[in-house]
């Protein structure tokens, strides 16, 4: 019964980093289109979070001895290499062919476990992540704008390698005594981040008079300041923490084909928030990738005699995991 609470649990605050992170590109759209480069609204959104995490941060600053290697992966991997590898490759290739190449990161993430950390995976939890970046393709019609450019794939591959690094870090440091804090982990992810994007994005140079003015969302005029609190602190600080709790609860596998729920969530929302249509293939493949999701989060093991990714949430670190609380960082 408390295992199946926890599970339960997972699932819904899987959804809720899904919904938020799904809605971070609704926001960020008009504000783009009335002037802002992306980089900068990057930069905003991760520094804005941060500076609202900062109490947090200072209220956890031991862990900056104790844990530094989580700390410098989380902030390099799950906040600033996402972000920067993304817009990378957006800059080369078609946003749908760069989105579904970033949602490999569940296929990802179950290799991490089979091969790196020697842990078998269960067939539903495989079955789930294939319908799920099957349906994605869909989502993204990925037929409509396929450019094979190099530099622009192994850019958007290392934004998937960069968010494994995110569901696999979000898992470490959960229990024993040296047990990471996961709000102070995200605070300090959320700094270091910050300090990375700023020599990235350059945010002197950006013209701060847009953030007084409005943007246009689907024909209503509303006010750029506002469009900017929902990307920092629903999009970012509630995604972030909503995200970090989930993996703990659930699995980084598990979480990880949820979140291809974001690429859905963000589809709906640019539906009825930016008049944006859907044609059929997207609601087929959302209706797919809904399917893939369950059946990934329903998975449980058949016998309790190894360690099975997938499985029930409340099980425990096995070896392979406690090695990671030991120190080890993500790929």
């Amino acid at each position: 019964m408390h295992a199946s609470q926890g599970r339960s649990v997972g699932l819904g605050l899987a959804l809720v980093s899904a919904f938020a992170f799904g809605g971070s590109g609704v926001a960020a759209k008009p504000l783009i289109e009335a002037g802002l480069d992306p980089l900068h609204v990057v930069w905003l959104r991760v520094a804005g979070a941060a500076l609202i995490m900062l109490p947090v941060a200072w209220r956890h600053r031991a862990l900056v001895l104790r844990r530094p290697a989580l700390l410098a992966g989380f902030g390099l991997l799950a906040v600033a290499g996402v972000q920067a590898f993304y817009f990378a490759s957006l800059s080369r290739i078609p946003v749908g062919v760069a989105l579904l190449v970033e949602y490999l990161a569940p296929a990802l993430v179950l290799g991490w476990v089979r091969f790196v950390q020697h842990r078998p995976v269960t067939r539903a939890a495989a079955v789930g992540v294939v319908l799920a970046v099957g349906g994605l393709a869909c989502v993204v019609e990925i037929w409509a704008g396929l450019s094979f450019d190099a530099l622009g794939l192994l850019f958007a591959l290392g934004a998937a390698c960069c968010q494994v690094g995110y569901f696999v870090l979000s898992d470490q440091g959960s229990t024993g005594e040296d047990a990471a804090d996961p709000l102070g982990v995200i605070a300090y992810g959320l700094l270091i981040g910050t300090a990375v994007l700023t020599v990235v994005a350059r945010p002197w140079g950006m013209d701060w008079s847009l953030l007084a003015g409005s943007a246009d969302m689907g024909g209503s005029r509303v006010p750029a300041v506002l469009l900017l609190g929902w990307i920092v602190l629903l999009a970012t600080v509630v995604a972030y923490v909503t995200g970090v709790l989930s993996v703990r609860k659930l699995s980084p596998q598990v979480a990880g084909v949820v979140a291809c729920l974001e690429a859905v969530i963000a589809t709906v929302l640019a539906w009825v928030l930016l008049r944006e249509h859907l044609s059929a293939p997207q609601i087929i493949g959302g209706a797919v990738v809904l399917i893939g999701a369950f059946i990934a989060q329903s998975s449980t093991p058949k016998a309790p005699t190894g360690p099975v990714a997938g499985g029930p949430p409340d099980t425990g670190l096995h070896d392979a995991d406690q090695e990671l609380s030991a120190g080890r960082t993500a790929p």
